[in-house]
């Protein structure tokens, strides 16, 4: 009767979309066939989540068009401090006029508040969000978070039609749009967890976590392509791709092996670590024998060795990563580059180039950090590196399109590889901590602590540039490359003893080399 009953409990919980596709072709799916489907989805549904997020940004452009940079006409560094703040005249018939209540004097603040609300929301929600994700079914919660927030994205962009011009509305929009969106990275980074061991962990995540940069670039392309149509349009289109996303998740992803009546020791990806192998481990190894139990505490998920230096590193990180995904679009068309402007349309474009860049450095980061086993190294060394590119950027960048662009690649390359390795890999790694003795239901909750952590600084990075960018973009820069220092001395102490590990394997090999008896 056990297995009668466990059984039927499988089959329930097995994607109906599953179901249809083994029922058509009569035979039962493979775990790599498996493992390909959540890859997929998962990939898709946050792609949409970014896609949706980013849209803010592109229709910022449209909402406040009228402050243009012109200190940047005659740029020196050291003399924007010193010089009053511009005084320029409207000039709606380069940049239009907007939308009230956002094109006031104002606006910049005003859309600095939309975007604090929304990410304050979102990372509280996220520590909610890992904490339910852990004790419910990923699919349903996956499903509710994606159709809530294609409604809520759609409902911002309703505002045109309705001509809503009440700045409460949007607010609230934002908000709630923010509590849907929380849902998304704890799960899908459990899901995949769940289904993926350590081993290529950096590079398979790393690949994986190019959603990130192609959400943003959808959603900038067709945000961007549809304003011509009407804000509003920029709005809801990308809100109802989310949605049907949303239904297609539910029909199709299978959340663990379990659900599907599969054992994860099929993946070749968890095969046992050698012997020899074991002789100094790095901080983050996590390779032990899995096990269910019940969900870890919110307070005994902090003490797992690695999760706080990682989650505030990760505040600082994506306070830069985040003040460009909300900002660069605004910042790109607000600047005269060669002496011009840029359209909305290809101001948003043009700013796509960061995400490309990051799709890059989120692969690269992986692969370096699977090669060195070394995540803290990894990570910090990239944003250590990020500091004289965002110097360069804002200091070359207006020079001619071609410069802007590569600098822009140079840069997202580097501010989104440790915003991608942490978010996933090392998410990943301290969820299944050798210190949980196994206990898989904690990857979820760790996930969301860390995420959680870091949009915070995603808030407060966009808040604060839209207060600073009325007196200087120049000082918003500063705060950035500040930011990016803070976040890599946050590692310092994993990075040390990642470097003492690699010291202490290669004393290892120089010894059993010297020792070695030669051959007669």
């Amino acid at each position: 009767m056990g297995s009668l009953s466990e059984s039927s409990e499988r089959k329930q919980s097995k994607p109906l979309g599953i179901r249809f596709i083994e029922y058509t072709t009569k035979s039962k799916l493979s775990f790599k066939t498996h493992q390909t489907i959540v890859l997929i989805i998962t990939f898709l549904a946050y792609a949409s989540y970014h896609a949706t997020r980013k849209t803010t940004s592109i229709v910022k452009t449209a909402l406040d068009p009228q402050s243009p940079d012109a200190n940047l006409l005659n740029f020196s560094w050291s003399s924007t401090y010193s010089r009053k703040p511009f005084e320029s005249k409207r000039k709606s018939w380069i940049l239009g006029n907007g939308w009230a209540p956002f094109n006031g004097s104002d606006g910049p603040i005003l859309l600095g508040d939309l975007d604090v609300a929304f990410l304050f929301v979102y990372s509280t929600g996220m520590y909610f969000s890992g904490h339910l994700g852990d004790r419910t079914n990923l699919r349903y919660f996956l499903t509710i978070g994606m159709v809530g927030t294609g409604l809520f994205t759609a409902l911002f962009g309703v505002g045109y039609w309705s001509n809503i011009h009440l700045f409460y509305y949007y607010l609230v929009v934002q908000m709630l749009a923010g509590l849907f969106q929380s849902t998304g990275w704890p799960s899908v980074v459990a899901v995949v967890g769940n289904w993926f061991g350590k081993r290529k962990r950096g590079l398979i995540m790393g690949i994986w976590n190019a959603h990130t940069s192609v959400g943003n670039i959808t959603g900038s392309l067709v945000a961007s392509a549809l304003l011509k149509y009407g804000w509003g349009w920029s709005m809801v289109i990308p809100g109802l791709m989310i949605a049907i996303l949303g239904l297609v998740l539910f029909l199709l992803l299978p959340v663990s092996p379990g659900d599907v009546g599969l054992d994860k020791d099929q993946d070749v990806s968890h095969t046992p670590i050698k012997a020899d192998e074991t002789i100094a481990e790095p901080l983050l190894k996590s390779e032990v024998e899995e096990r269910d139990g019940s969900a870890i505490g919110f307070i005994e998920a902090w003490r797992i060795p690695g999760v706080a230096p990682f989650a505030f590193c990760l505040f600082f990180s994506k306070l830069v990563a985040y003040t460009f995904l909300y900002w660069l679009p605004f910042y790109i068309s607000h600047t005269a580059i060669a002496g011009k402007y840029l359209s909305n349309e290809a101001a948003g474009n043009l700013s796509t180039m960061f995400d490309v860049g990051g799709v890059v450095g989120g692969i690269l980061a992986g692969h370096i950090s699977d090669r060195l086993d070394a995540r803290a190294i990894t990570a910090a060394s990239f944003m250590y590196c990020a500091i004289p590119a965002l110097f360069f950027y804002r200091s070359y960048g207006h020079i001619s399109l071609a410069v802007n662009v590569i600098l822009m690649l140079v840069t997202g390359m580097f501010v989104n590889g440790p915003y991608a390795l942490i978010t996933t890999a090392v998410s990943a790694d301290l969820g299944t901590h050798s210190s949980l003795k196994g206990n898989r239901r904690a990857l979820a909750t760790v996930t969301a602590i860390i995420d959680g952590t870091g949009s915070i600084g995603a808030a407060i990075g966009p808040l604060l540039t839209g207060y600073i960018s009325t007196n200087s973009w120049t000082a918003v820069f500063t705060m950035l490359m500040v930011a990016a220092l803070v976040s890599g001395l946050f590692l310092t102490k994993l990075v040390v003893a990642e470097v003492g590990t690699k010291i202490h394997e290669l004393n290892g090999v120089r010894a059993s080399r010297s020792t070695a008896v030669p051959e007669v």
